[in-house]
């Protein structure tokens, strides 16, 4: 490898040229051991960011499915208390359909009432006098007669006489009107109370859906956690790649000390060489390239760790944030149910009244329902009794002719008897038979006579043909 000092550079120019690249050597060197160094450095913290990441991973999923769990248990309960409150609400519906055919039924009932009209003669003797008012049950009173005016009214006092049927009275207008609207008012006026006491509660279903809607969706979604394994792969795969380069470094530095050296002791060295030894030298720029992009692999991957780390504490302090909104969240929630239970406690006792209620219209309904069929029963027998007087007063008209007859006919007799036997009879028996009937003559002494009186008669009668 040496030249002849006629054809080589100066010995003092090869130092200087192998001193220089000596340097470079060295710099390149130590460049190379920082990298390597600080790829050391960032591999053992990504160790540690790799076991944070995966701990701060840990508690966020162990948290998100505590959070999620309380979610679901809030739902449950908002769904209970809504529920609750459609049980509650189909109570009030079925309460109120059945109001309504109550009042359409004592609607009807006084609708009918109105079109019923009732004679003068039935009340206008008595301005007292109504079919909700007292009623004498004597037949005295009532016998042949209305039963709430003059039995005989005056044919002046005749309805057809006095009053059109359109200004007559109806049974409705002996009813009390006030009474049953106080009866419905006080009917309407609890229902309003029990729809305050339900809209008490009327917004906790939606207002917890919302709210859980809220939390819900600042649940931070599941953190795509970068491969731990990949990265210490990578990154291991990059550390023994670098370590082989700072090893080329070491080598090609102790090739220039050593050329440096063997120059130093005299040894002279050719272009040839001195070419090989810059070709060498003239790689340290690729080695280093090299030893820059596998840090910044590991560095890339180390960011990576880091950034998840990070993100998962991120999502861990949200969760705790979570956490606190659940807190109240279920304050919140203790409060609906207590006051939930109260309203449906509140709600069963006005349920109860207005079921109530419901026995006072259909109360109401009985009684005039029985108030118009008493009265068209009234009416009938008023009819009835008008007949019963008709043919009564016929038998008794008849009676009387036939006594008037009868009478008639024993006088006429009594007066053909005194006639034709009163001058033969001394005055004694005229005064018997004229005082005493015949139920206090004997019957012995009546068949005595009988047969006197046929005897002579037949004689007469034998006589009278001879």
């Amino acid at each position: 490898m040496a030249t002849s000092p006629t054809t080589g550079p100066s010995t003092g120019t090869v130092q200087a040229h192998v001193s220089s690249l000596v340097a470079k050597s060295q710099q390149a060197l130590q460049h190379g051991e920082l990298l390597c160094l600080r790829a050391s450095e960032l591999s053992a913290s990504s160790a540690q960011s790799a076991a944070d990441m995966l701990a701060l991973d840990a508690k966020v999923r162990w948290i998100t499915n505590a959070v999620l769990e309380q979610l679901q248990l809030a739902a449950h309960v908002a769904k209970s208390i809504e529920q609750k409150r459609s049980l509650l609400e189909k109570q009030v519906e079925e309460w109120e359909t059945l109001r309504n055919q109550r009042a359409d039924a004592l609607d009807a009932i006084l609708e009918s009432l109105g079109t019923q009209v009732v004679p003068p003669e039935f009340h206008s003797s008595s301005p007292d006098s109504s079919p909700f008012g007292s009623q004498q049950n004597s037949d005295g009173e009532h016998e042949d007669g209305a039963p709430f005016g003059d039995p005989d009214p005056q044919p002046g006092q005749s309805p057809t006489e006095t009053l059109h049927r359109t200004r007559w009275k109806t049974l409705r207008d002996f009813v009390d009107e006030r009474a049953i609207e106080d009866v419905l008012d006080t009917i309407e006026s609890d229902h309003n109370a029990l729809d305050d006491v339900l809209a008490r509660t009327a917004d906790y279903p939606e207002s917890l859906s919302s709210t859980i809607s809220v939390i819900r969706r600042t649940v931070p979604v599941e953190l795509p956690l970068p491969s731990v394994e990949d990265i210490f792969s990578s990154q291991e795969t990059a550390r023994t790649k670098m370590a082989g380069q700072l090893e080329s470094l070491v080598q090609h530095l102790g090739e220039m000390e050593g050329a440096l050296k063997d120059i130093l002791a005299g040894e002279e060295f050719d272009d040839e060489d001195l070419q090989a030894m810059n070709r060498d030298t003239e790689e340290l720029p690729v080695i280093v390239t090299e030893l820059e992009e596998s840090m910044a692999s590991i560095n890339a991957s180390h960011e990576q760790l880091t950034v998840a780390k990070r993100l998962a504490q991120e999502h861990l302090d949200t969760h705790r944030r979570t956490l606190d909104d659940l807190d109240e969240l279920g304050d919140i929630m203790y409060e609906m149910l207590e006051r939930q239970e109260a309203v449906e406690t509140e709600s069963t006792e006005h349920l109860v009244v207005l079921h109530h209620h419901l026995v006072t219209i259909d109360d109401l309904h009985h009684r005039f329902t029985s108030y118009q069929y008493s009265y068209n029963r009234l009416v009938l027998e008023l009819a009835r009794r008008r007949q019963y007087r008709e043919a009564a007063q016929k038998i008794v008209e008849g009676m009387l002719a036939q006594l008037d007859a009868m009478t008639e006919e024993e006088r006429q007799a009594r007066e053909e008897f005194s006639a034709e036997y009163g001058q033969y009879l001394p005055r004694t028996c005229v005064s018997a038979y004229r005082m005493h009937p015949h139920g206090d003559i004997d019957g012995d002494l009546l068949e005595e006579a009988r047969r006197q009186v046929t005897g002579v008669e037949h004689g007469l009668g034998a006589s009278q043909s001879l």
